[in-house]
């Protein structure tokens, strides 16, 4: 495992971190990970409030194995749910119980997209709560979460005297959201960068086009297409800890492999040059740039918003069959009393606002209608219909 020093405090940081938006169902998979992660020399770990059992899952895991004391938790503030002074404690001594600790290494102000909503909690007099909370030690360094334009990243950067910043940043997305001008200004202003969906929500991993996986193969045959999305990240001296959300043993043992060499100047000129054709290939393929984070769920009328979406890019990446078949099972589309495809969308919008990736759910959803549901598969539904009531 690489290092880095984190400027602001000296916590030297392992270059690869552990997302835990998305741990595995089974409880003793997440727990052999977690510990398998820390033996083998990672020490930032990232949850927050919004992941569901996340935090309480982290912090029992921790508790058991007595390895609170090697680890640096990062976790954040809900913003949105604080309305009066006090919320800012009792959202905070939620996130201590949960995780099972006194205190919180790495405390972000979650999925903030404007200035506004930093103003907003200013007036609540949240700066008033973090220097007293960093005095006596319940917070090591704050920091904020990223979902916006570039020029709101900036201005965010210079809002306050942050000690780190978190954003999406992935070779898909070098110009989006904060985008490389914003990590570079980070980078400059002396905060370290975590980094976030490096893999695009698994896409970058295990939904590249044919073309695309082959365009790395030609390059190292051996080397996963993960571990080529890291090692992009890790090349730029701007970038502190990459998160990956690692499901299974294989997904550990690959990125921890990729980041054993892990530095600035470890892609050579050729493969560095690769990723060009690979993003021309890429931005064929995907017409909706969902991550799969869920935060548009839940559905009042029960539309699974994130599958629809994964399976209308895969009919375009590789092949319609295959994105059908993922529509059919991801969707719910062969449980017509628990349907949750794209037609059952009322336009209630519910959804809308709460993407961090700006997409506008609604239109998006109708596109996925008209490819994923021809008419022969909307009589099917109709049949079908009849033959269950």
């Amino acid at each position: 495992m690489q290092y880095v020093i984190d400027p602001r405090s000296g916590n030297r940081l392992s270059v690869l971190g552990f997302g835990c938006m998305r741990f595995p169902l089974d409880r003793a998979l997440t727990e052999r990970l977690i510990v398998e992660a820390v033996a083998a020399g990672i020490n930032y770990f990232d949850t927050a409030y919004l992941y569901g059992n996340s935090e309480a899952t982290l912090g029992s895991i921790l508790q058991k194995h007595s390895l609170r004391d090697q680890v640096y938790i990062a976790t954040k503030l809900p913003h949105r749910k604080c309305r009066r002074p006090g919320d800012f404690q009792r959202l905070f001594s939620e996130r201590l119980e949960r995780l099972q600790t006194d205190h919180i290494d790495y405390y972000l102000i979650h999925n903030i997209a404007d200035l506004r909503s930093w103003w907003d909690l200013v007036g609540l007099g949240i700066e008033g709560w973090i220097a007293e909370k960093q005095a006596n030690g319940q917070i090591g360094q704050i920091g904020f979460s990223f979902h916006g334009s570039q020029g709101a990243f900036m201005t965010m950067l210079d809002a306050y005297d942050w000690d780190f910043c978190q954003i999406q940043y992935n070779y898909m997305d070098e110009n989006y959201q904060a985008g490389r001008d914003g990590l570079v200004k980070a980078h400059q202003k002396g905060l370290p960068v975590m980094i976030m969906e490096p893999l695009l929500g698994g896409k970058l991993a295990t939904g590249l086009p044919v073309k695309a996986q082959r365009l790395f193969q030609e390059l190292d045959p051996e080397r996963s297409a993960a571990s080529w999305a890291l090692r992009w990240l890790w090349n730029q001296p701007e970038v502190s800890v990459v998160l990956s959300g690692m499901n299974r043993a294989e997904q550990l043992s690959d990125n921890l492999a990729a980041a054993e060499d892990a530095g600035v100047g470890m892609l050579s000129e050729d493969e560095a040059a690769v990723f060009a054709p690979v993003i021309a290939v890429l931005s064929e393929s995907y017409r909706i740039p969902c991550t799969g984070c869920n935060y548009c769920m839940p559905c009042p009328n029960g539309v699974n918003i994130p599958a629809c979406f994964a399976a209308y890019n895969t009919s375009y990446a590789l092949g319609f069959f295959q994105g059908f078949q993922q529509y059919m099972t991801g969707s719910g589309a062969s449980r017509p009393d628990t349907l949750s495809v794209a037609s059952v969308c009322i336009k209630c919008r519910a959804c809308e606002g709460k993407c961090p990736q700006g997409i506008e759910i609604i239109k998006s959803l109708e596109a996925v209608k008209k490819r994923m549901e021809p008419w022969w598969f909307r009589l099917a539904l109709a049949v079908m219909r009849r033959v269950m009531s």
